[in-house]
């Protein structure tokens, strides 16, 4: 049965998913790179994320392979895909990550301000929601064919799919690294009361991964 996911999604000690004043020269806000020394390394992301040859075949590989099995869709957040706010600028912006996206399937961006959907190389194609969590799921999910539907972030898209009991299954990888300030995952979110629970946690020398499902 097809699942909500998120996968490989850091955290800081403190909590947040991102850093503050997130720019062109900053796409995960100010410090947000450094979240992520666990993951950049491994064989997994620099084959799906980076197109080349070598890493790490660790545990913490071993988390990134996970994240892409039988993925059919994803969902983002606008700030996941571009850095403007408001009103899109023009149609030339196309994404972080160049011509060939490592997404590979249907991906639907949240946003409130209407847009065409852009065919990427790779079989990735955007398409832009514009009414909401409970739209971009169901369209994905009949786009993932019966496979799951990864959230990719960021924080307030997670967020909005956690409080309305939507999301099957998470994994976290806590980085130990402090922030100070940013989107903060966790903050006014009852997680017990939401139903759910911790069922997994492997901890490497770069990241506390950690699995939460429905109790």
């Amino acid at each position: 049965m097809s699942k909500l996911r998120v996968n490989a999604f850091t955290l800081s000690l403190d909590g947040y998913g991102a850093g503050p004043d997130q720019t062109l020269e900053h796409p995960l806000g100010v410090g947000g790179e450094n979240l992520h020394k666990w993951m950049v390394g491994t064989r997994t992301f620099r084959q799906m994320v980076l197109g080349k040859d070598g890493g790490t075949t660790d545990a913490d590989d071993g988390f990134a392979v996970r994240s892409f099995e039988n993925v059919g869709a994803w969902i983002l957040g606008r700030n996941m895909f571009a850095p403007s706010r408001g009103e899109w600028p023009d149609d030339n912006w196309k994404g972080w990550w160049g011509p060939n996206p490592p997404y590979h399937v249907p991906t639907f961006i949240l946003t409130h301000h209407k847009r065409a959907p852009i065919e990427m190389e790779g079989g990735t194609t955007f398409y832009f929601v514009t009414d909401g969590i409970h739209s971009a799921l169901e369209q994905s999910k009949a786009a993932a064919g019966g496979r799951d539907v990864r959230v990719g972030g960021g924080v307030s898209t997670i967020r909005q799919y956690l409080q309305e009991k939507l999301i099957d299954e998470m994994h976290l990888a806590i980085s130990p690294v402090l922030l100070g300030s940013g989107e903060n995952l966790f903050a006014g979110l009852d997680m017990v009361k939401l139903g759910y629970r911790c069922t997994e946690q492997v901890a490497t020398a770069y990241a506390t991964h950690v699995t939460i499902g429905r109790a």
